[in-house]
């Protein structure tokens, strides 16, 4: 969960000035929390108290507006009757990395990845992102090899893993679906030597940069096990206490490396 919000907060400033490097700041004044991360703490907080999705999304869109929403999001969130609007936008994976760490099984995994989507994601595209993502978070803790790991999300998911970086990244523009953005964010990750390297892959692809980094990022802390205390103290410096302490919460209860 850490490196989900690591990730956002990294990629922030690269969102809308993409770069096609991994030679770039991490932290600077500008870098701030987004919707990636208001929404991932939000799916904590509703694991905590036990809180219905959609209404706990509801509550904290309201309580940190302007933090970029998404359109057809900030449409359903603003009213108390929406339905879902069948989105295969990559918000439902951005925010869904608590899950992975709350369950312990991948079938309970799968099963409320999807209920976590349903709410406002209901195209099988945003199942598929959510799914994925937290397959791919849970492997990684329960001590799975990259290569089980992307067997199984290529097998049940059917995404094309098998390019490089090098070959992504060239032709690789802003995405915000699920199937143009969580693949390469997967990569990213596949690629990586460690968490700081899966967020900087991520954001070197010069696309959705906090959400693939949050993506990337929430996966690599989960398999290394380990984020360094730069970045720790980066993410902290840059919540308010309200986000901050859910986020303890839910780290203290459920992330145990």
């Amino acid at each position: 969960m850490l490196g989900a919000i690591g990730g956002d907060i990294i990629g922030s400033v690269y969102e809308a000035n993409p770069v096609k490097t991994k030679d770039f700041e991490l932290f600077c004044p500008a870098s701030r929390f987004t919707d990636d991360t208001v929404l991932t703490i939000a799916v904590a907080d509703a694991l905590l108290t036990g809180n219905e999705y959609d209404r706990i999304f509801r509550d904290y869109y309201r309580k940190f507006p302007d933090q970029g929403y998404g359109y057809g999001f900030s449409r359903w969130a603003a009213s108390a009757s929406a339905t879902a609007y069948n989105s295969y936008g990559n918000g439902s994976a951005m925010r869904v990395s608590p899950i992975g760490w709350a369950f312990n099984s991948l079938a309970e995994v799968i099963t409320e990845a999807r209920r976590s989507a349903l709410v406002s994601h209901n195209h099988n595209e945003g199942i598929k992102g959510a799914q994925a993502v937290a397959a791919a978070i849970f492997m990684a803790r329960s001590g799975q090899a990259k290569s089980d790991i992307k067997g199984y999300l290529t097998h049940t998911f059917h995404y094309n893993l098998e390019r490089s970086l090098d070959e992504i990244r060239p032709e690789y523009s802003f995405d915000i679906t699920c199937q143009g953005s969580v693949p390469e964010a997967i990569i990213a990750f596949l690629d990586s030597n460690n968490y700081e390297d899966a967020v900087r892959n991520a954001i070197s692809l010069g696309g959705d940069s906090d959400t693939m980094a949050c993506i990337a990022g929430a996966i690599a802390e989960a398999f290394y096990k380990e984020i360094n205390a730069e970045i720790l103290s980066g993410i902290y410096a840059r919540l308010p206490d309200t986000l901050a302490n859910v986020t303890t919460r839910f780290v203290d209860r459920f992330c145990h490396y």
